[in-house]
């Protein structure tokens, strides 16, 4: 994985380190069980204190996103086990496995058909149900599967997501699938979304000007904390950034002025006619295209 590291900013370089590395395990740039590089390494390529690497390790290990092994190193820590996709299969395969399976778990020919019966006679999604406890990235989760699918998408927060899952296709972030899981109903089918890994936000973008005034615009606190972090971490000047909160009376005023507006996909909505904008997507490309096969499997391929 790729890390920049700015000494000259604001932002401690500890909080630089962690927030980069943590967006790489939730993006799945780093997989689970990946042995990440030593504190002697990072501190060696980026000529920083030993301690200011061993502080952002503790902290993400602390948070519980990465594991100390005695003897060993530091480890992306893995997650509830997840089905890998294997290799695709004609459908006389995929049904031929599923009796296989069946018969071999003890289940009845009786037992199958009464529950293909129970699935095909049961209500199928005609939505999405993004469940995420942050309202205001659930508000930004449901405008970007909206725009990328067309699919009609609703949201609400783990204590309430239970009741809410008549007709619906139930999608939650990578962080907190696992308690997703606990807090739906046993076997509610989940898609799991992974975030859009950093160089893949940054891929291509040419860097802003030294002297140019860059405003970062969200209702979503965390994308102007991470915006900020990963620009000044860029080598943008932190003088030259301009954080806005769009959940503040009077953010738009004097945004067109700016060389360059960085936003998120529902704020992009709303910014005033002159902008320069460049929409920072949370979701990564390929959880999108995971949920358009989904809604074209519930809908069929569009008309």
């Amino acid at each position: 994985m790729r890390l920049w590291l700015s000494k000259n900013s604001d932002v401690p370089l500890r909080e630089q380190l962690a927030t980069q590395i943590l967006l790489g395990i939730v993006s799945f740039d780093l997989k689970p069980g990946q042995r990440l590089p030593s504190t002697r390494e990072l501190a060696q390529r980026f000529q920083i204190h030993a301690n200011t690497v061993s502080a952002a390790y503790r902290d993400l290990a602390a948070r519980g996103w990465v594991e100390f092994r005695k003897g060993s190193g530091i480890y992306v820590r893995g997650p509830v086990a997840e089905q890998l996709p294997g290799e695709r299969l004609e459908l006389e395969q995929i049904i031929a496995t599923l009796f296989q399976i069946a018969r071999d778990r003890g289940y009845t020919l009786a037992d199958i058909q009464a529950g293909v019966r129970g699935f095909f006679e049961a209500q199928p999604p005609d939505h999405f149900l993004v469940i995420e406890p942050d309202a205001e990235l659930c508000r930004i989760l449901v405008a970007e599967i909206e725009e990328a699918t067309g699919f009609r998408t609703l949201g609400a927060g783990l204590d309430d997501g239970a009741r809410r899952l008549a007709g619906a296709a139930v999608v939650v972030m990578f962080a907190h699938a696992e308690e997703a899981r606990r807090q739906l109903p046993p076997n509610t089918p989940l898609t799991v979304l992974r975030l859009r890994s950093v160089p893949q936000s940054m891929a291509g973008q040419a860097r802003p000007a030294d002297d140019a005034l860059v405003s970062v615009v969200s209702r979503w606190p965390e994308f102007l904390k991470w915006a900020h972090t990963m620009l000044v971490a860029a080598g943008v000047d932190a003088d030259a950034l301009d954080l806005r909160d769009a959940r503040r009376r009077g953010w738009p005023r004097g945004l067109a002025a700016s060389a360059l507006v960085i936003c998120d996909a529902l704020t992009a909505r709303q910014l005033p006619a002159g902008c320069r904008a460049r929409v920072f997507r949370i979701i990564a490309d390929a959880s999108l295209d995971e949920l358009r096969r989904l809604k074209t499997f519930v809908a069929g391929p569009a008309s």
